[in-house]
């Protein structure tokens, strides 16, 4: 095996030095090793990937569908996207120069941020959120600003936005996740309304990470685009909605002129996606089929919430009531006090439970446990069982 030269590490991109540890992954990893454990852990859908989505990547490559496609996606799944964002969100978007489909919304977020920022800008994100924001952000040699949502149920309000901004003048962009990972709460029309409101007079590129928003248990999602899409880059994708995660599909969606250049981001990242996922998503946005499944599937998911939310408020957590996504964001019981690192560590090894430390999220996590009902009822249920047991032994 290689020894790399020593010297050489000192000439790394020196933002690596100022990444957080994101601990997620790693904090997964290690629990997994723990014998019988129950994992509550990471946003993957136990869904099979639906027939439709299966049988159009079978046929993808039967067809020798096997070239070069477009960077910014193939004809046919932009049409299918634009299709998606008018029938769900009344949004319109040209697929010929506004839409780019990307590896995942992973790759959605990196592009989005590498082309609008500038090393020392300023990128406000609302948080608790998933860490990759704040990540990126960093990795490009900008300024992560973080927004503790915590004090408003985890919601983003106008006036919180408004102090950001004024504290925050010059910054670029806004990052807003919703429905959330890790709280699963999202926002009625009337609040993202105010929310635009409140940026529509600034310079502030909205970049609206929306790969939940086929994930609303009540009412509908309204995606910010709907009142400022001349500021707005919307992600999306078939990982959650449709249980394909493995095909790493995601788009971005915005206008014409910022998408030029998010494009050619993109396009000098990975070229384009792969033709047969892409032939997949194209059934999954088209096809009454693919919105059956996902019907289903979030059927299936908000059984699972209202369980686990009912059992673990008699076990003595605060939860706010998600409304999207799959995760429950609960307050650790007074007796544990905030440390949800420790809890979550002891919960594993003595519980055999694993959840993770809420503190992974950034500013107002901590104290909690982000707890993933993308599992099984039953694995849910006995989960529970687990979590009463060391909760009333603790």
């Amino acid at each position: 095996m290689p020894a790399v030269k020593p010297s050489i590490m000192n000439n790394l991109n020196q933002n690596f030095a100022r990444l957080k540890p994101v601990g997620i992954r790693e904090f997964d990893y290690q629990a997994s090793a723990i014998p019988g454990i129950i994992k509550l852990t990471l946003g993957e859908p136990d869904f099979n990937v639906p027939d439709a989505m299966k049988e159009a990547a079978i046929t993808s490559i039967k067809d020798n569908d096997s070239h070069y496609a477009p960077g910014n996606g193939t004809v046919a799944l932009r049409k299918a996207i634009a299709h998606f964002m008018t029938d769900r969100y009344g949004l319109n978007y040209d697929p010929d120069n506004e839409i780019t489909v990307t590896i995942g919304a992973t790759e959605g977020i990196y592009a989005s941020l590498a082309t609008i920022t500038n090393p020392g800008d300023e990128v406000l994100i609302a948080t608790p959120t998933f860490p990759l924001y704040g990540t990126v952000t960093t990795l490009l040699g900008s300024n992560p600003v973080e927004i503790n949502t915590s004090d408003d149920n985890f919601v983003l309000t106008p006036a919180r936005l408004k102090q950001a901004l004024a504290d925050h003048p010059h910054a670029k962009a806004l990052v807003l996740n919703y429905p959330s990972n890790p709280t699963g709460v999202t926002y009625t029309q009337e609040q993202v309304k105010a929310l635009a409101d409140a940026v529509k007079n600034t310079d502030l590129t909205v970049i609206a990470d929306e790969i939940y928003s086929e994930l609303v248990y009540n009412g509908k999602h309204t995606s910010i685009a709907e009142f400022i899409p001349g500021q707005t880059l919307v992600l999306n994708g078939a990982s959650k909605s449709h249980a394909m995660t493995g095909y790493r599909i995601g788009f971005i969606a915005g206008p014409k002129e910022l998408m030029g250049p998010v494009s050619a981001t993109h396009a000098m990242m990975v070229t384009a996606a792969a033709d047969p996922a892409m032939a997949a998503a194209t059934a999954a946005f088209a096809t009454d089929a693919g919105k059956n499944a996902t019907q289903q599937m979030k059927a299936a998911y908000q059984e699972r919430r209202d369980f686990l939310v009912a059992a673990l408020r008699k076990l003595g957590f605060t939860i706010t009531m998600p409304n999207g996504a799959f995760y429950v964001f609960a307050k650790l019981p007074a007796k544990f006090g905030d440390d949800d690192i420790k809890f979550a560590t002891k919960l594993a090894q003595d519980g055999k439970v694993a959840v993770i430390p809420g503190s992974y999220f950034g500013a107002g996590g901590q104290g909690h446990l982000r707890i993933s009902y993308a599992t099984s009822l039953d694995t849910i249920k006995a989960a529970v069982e687990r979590i009463k047991h060391f909760v009333e032994e603790g």
